[in-house]
């Protein structure tokens, strides 16, 4: 699909699928087209583009391209309920935002498709939200582009693209010019994507386009993990999530490692049991429950030292618990920043909580 901003010059959609599908190599042809604009612009989309001269199928015709779906259901006018004319207050570019953040959104739901966004039309404010809303749900597979025309073709109403053969077309002090002969470049444009690193709430297309960007913000800050003993919780960037002692030691355990320098553990072998480990997890593990507490459970499963079983159904659930938690508020990828991770080859992996800063880390004890 190509997307397009577009203002009084729907000129950039044929211009861009001109550059796309005859320029570019290897070429890209959309199937379906789909135009962001006020009501003005979507007036002379249609009577350019469908109508008249109805300069998009002449351009298939002209270069052998397959059809493409184009109609008046593609041309979304900015404003849900009342159409805006143009963008020219406040209230008008927050209503351009929220509606094109919904519809890029809209459109990178299908996974099958690749969309290229344009923008080169419309006021500089539309293309700049447009292309930061491709930032926020973009994917892989997802282009961005602005197209150049040479002069004097880009400000001639009548040009629509290079024709394959000579036509006269008038500038505004009507002097002639072969529009064969304009020169149509594609101008693509790297963005950093974030869909990945944003949480899957934001996916959902619900949050205006203020919202969305604090919550983008926000998963771009330095991760802050509070292990709240006291109250049995963590806290992940500023998100809570309980924690059952058994858990919250572990996590406390490898945590207090983290703070002090050292690196992560192995997991124990099969049949031997890990006797180092049972007085550091005990001790972070008797800290959260309290001295009127019951460890006699764990005191008994730890009564060799730790098991590999224990070490690996513990560090699972805790890791579940965390995810489950915290997924909808972060993402997933933050979420996992604050999981218990492991690192090396296979047979020498160690466990820790290796993507967190010593300094990111925070203990809130139980007090006496």
């Amino acid at each position: 699909m190509l997307l397009a901003a577009t203002g009084l010059s729907p000129q950039v959609v044929t211009e861009t699928i001109y550059a796309l599908s005859i320029k570019q190599r290897p070429a890209f042809v959309p199937t379906e087209v789909h135009l962001l604009t006020t009501l003005e612009g979507k007036r002379n989309a249609e009577l350019t583009l469908l109508k008249g001269n109805a300069w998009l199928s002449r351009l298939c015709g002209d270069y052998h391209l397959p059809a493409v779906e184009f109609s008046p259901k593609n041309i979304h006018v900015i404003g849900m309920h009342e159409p805006l004319q143009d963008i020219r207050s406040e209230s008008d570019n927050n209503t351009a935002a929220n509606h094109i953040l919904k519809q890029v959104h809209r459109l990178t739901l299908d996974a099958n498709c690749a969309l290229h966004v344009s923008i080169a039309g419309g006021r500089k404010s539309m293309g700049f939200l447009t292309g930061y809303a491709l930032s926020l749900y973009g994917r892989q597979q997802d282009r961005l582009s602005h197209v150049l025309v040479s002069n004097p073709y880009e400000a001639l109403p009548e040009f629509f693209y290079p024709l394959p053969r000579a036509r006269v077309v008038y500038d505004r002090s009507r002097r002639p010019h072969d529009a064969s002969q304009a020169e149509v470049t594609l101008a693509n444009i790297p963005f950093v994507r974030l869909r990945d690193g944003v949480p899957e709430g934001l996916i959902t297309g619900d949050e205006s386009f203020g919202e969305a960007v604090e919550i983008a913000q926000q998963s771009l800050q330095a991760p802050r993990l509070i292990i709240d003993q006291r109250n049995r919780q963590i806290s992940a960037d500023g998100h809570s999530v309980r924690m059952p002692p058994r858990e919250l030691a572990f996590l406390s355990w490898l945590a207090r490692r983290r703070v002090a320098g050292k690196g992560g553990v192995p997991c124990p072998m099969k049949g031997v049991p890990e006797t180092e480990y049972t007085l550091p997890f005990l001790t972070q593990y008797r800290a959260i429950i309290g001295e009127m507490g019951d460890d006699d459970r764990v005191r008994g499963a730890l009564a060799r030292g730790m098991e590999s079983d224990y070490f690996s159904e513990t560090k699972s659930r805790l890791n579940t618990r965390i995810r489950n938690g915290l997924a909808l508020k972060i993402g997933v990828a933050r979420a996992r920043m604050y999981c218990v991770g492991q690192i090396g080859p296979r047979g020498q992996q160690k466990y820790g909580l290796l993507d967190l800063a010593e300094s990111s880390i925070e203990f809130r004890e139980v007090t006496p």
